[in-house]
């Protein structure tokens, strides 16, 4: 197990460079990374990445195979050192997906491990292999002064009406939004944060993995995500907060069920963080009733990284994710963009952002930027309320899960979660389908718990006795399961 750090005794991170250096330097035994076969100490982190940075200043822009592993976390710190922009990509992106982001993004050379296999899509750039063991030839580059402005990542988003864009995110917006978070969380060096999250997503790369090192703490990753690895992590590495994601809290609650050990152990944990996706009530007070320690849930997307997120010294609050962080201005709009001003926890409108934590643009899209801009603030396309203490509560996309009914505006996310607070309901999922008579008519898809057995006039009657009549179902299908992706968000375009 790491031992515990007093603040008052052990060697401070460097965070006088502010933005222009994102990662804090120690030059200490302190673990900065630990992966399932390897852990590095700051001193070895400083040296290594020095002399990958060298390797690769005066690049225009570099790609990171973002693999689950050690390399993957250097390369990115070795390219922020040096001041290359870089470009993490998902290793399971299909051939079309990779041969557009690389005509796209344009970058010079491909980061790897070196017994990593290179996709079809990027066996045409230079291979850097990313060598933990290769001895030191030159020092580390010396201190030079990095515009806060210049892109740090090139992040390439889901492309649901077209090619994934690459979302531009400066120096700048990682550095003070990971202080946000900081402040929200009472984050600190002698934090160790253990997740199990893809590296080729601002949740895993940006919070997990650079979060932690700006603080001068320690990163913990567990190659892949399991209830054992989370355990281990816990209970060896002296993990203190654990990031992940709904379905990775559901099998967590699932093992420590019958495994007190992992209970316990999650007990002890400083913070546990869900995001990407709503936490179900119904987990929420199954985590709590296991560990005693209940759930911070945060809002955030690529463009924004993290707009709000549950303080840990208000504690949790199922439903919302909590107030903008530090810095972060946030306002509800209706459809003619008018602001709305009713905290009432009732009235919708989609979310607008706007502060440090934004992105400059999308690489080679001028137009698809100014179509998200409005005079500075940032329209994410979530729809959410707001209530008096100004916690958000995410109803869902406006693409997707704002609904049109019969002349009100339903939002797809509090249907879904009256249906998991159903006994028989394991996961749920709403969509709008078109109706004659109401315009949209509701419509759910369900997944049952093992053993359980509800029918559709069962549900429509749950729902409705939750919530107001016309946000019922009029519609229940039953599925084995939801379609998910890697972040555990559910496709919709796939029900």
């Amino acid at each position: 197990m790491e031992p515990t750090i007093d603040p008052a005794q052990s060697q401070p991170a460097r965070q006088d460079a502010g933005a222009s250096e994102i990662v804090a330097r120690r030059h200490d035994g302190r673990a900065a990374l630990i992966f399932p076969d390897r852990r590095l100490s700051y001193a070895e982190l400083d040296a290594l990445t020095g002399r990958i940075a060298r390797g690769v200043q005066g690049r225009r822009r570099v790609a990171v195979l973002a693999e689950s592993r050690i390399e993957t976390a250097v390369a990115v710190v070795a390219a922020l050192r040096a001041g290359v922009p870089v470009i993490p990509v998902n290793p399971r992106s299909g051939v079309r997906e990779l041969a557009h982001v690389v005509a796209d993004a344009r970058p010079d050379a491909l980061l790897l491990a070196p017994d990593a296999d290179t996709p079809p899509g990027l066996s045409d750039l230079p291979a850097i292999p990313v060598e933990l063991d290769a001895p030191g030839r030159d020092g580390p580059p010396g201190p030079k002064a990095l515009d806060p402005e210049a892109a740090a990542l090139i992040v390439y988003t889901s492309g649901t009406t077209g090619p994934p864009k690459g979302a531009v995110l400066p120096r700048r917006a990682i550095a003070t939004n990971l202080d946000a978070l900081a402040d929200a969380w009472a984050w600190s060096e002698c934090d160790v944060v253990a997740h199990g999250l893809p590296l080729f997503h601002v949740h895993g790369l940006v919070v997990g993995i650079l979060g932690p090192l700006r603080r001068g703490g320690t990163a913990v990753h567990t190659g892949r995500f399991s209830p054992r690895a989370i355990h281990r992590a816990l209970a060896v590495d002296g993990a203190t907060v654990v990031f992940g994601v709904p379905t990775m809290y559901r099998r967590l609650a699932d093992a420590a069920e019958s495994d007190p050990e992992l209970a316990q152990a999650l007990a002890g944990a400083r913070l546990l963080v869900s995001g990407s996706a709503p936490l179900p009530r119904a987990e929420h007070n199954r985590i709590r009733a296991l560990t005693g320690r209940g759930v911070l849930e945060r809002y955030g997307m690529t463009e924004t990284l993290m707009n709000t997120a549950l303080r840990a010294d208000a504690g949790p609050a199922p439903g919302t994710v909590g107030p903008p962080v530090r810095g972060v201005q946030l306002r509800l709009v209706d459809d003619d963009g008018a602001e709305l001003d009713r905290a009432d926890d009732e009235t919708i409108g989609e979310i607008q952002v706007r502060g440090p934590n934004l992105f400059t643009g999308y690489l080679n899209r001028p137009q698809a930027t100014a179509k998200t801009m409005r005079d500075g603030w940032f329209a994410t396309g979530d729809m959410a309320t707001r209530d008096a203490r100004g916690y958000v509560r995410i109803v869902g996309r406006r693409a997707t899960d704002l609904i049109k009914s019969g002349g009100y505006k339903i939002g797809a996310g509090e249907i879904e979660a009256a249906l998991r607070e159903h006994p028989a309901v394991s996961d749920a999922a709403v969509t709008g389908a078109p109706d004659d008579d109401l315009g949209e008519r509701v419509v759910a898809w369900v997944v049952l718990r093992e053993g359980a057995s509800a029918d559709a006039d069962e549900l429509t009657d749950h729902v409705a006795s939750e919530l107001a009549p016309h946000k019922r179902p009029r519609t229940v299908n039953f599925l084995a399961e939801l379609p998910r992706n890697e972040l555990g968000k559910v496709i919709k375009s796939r029900l």
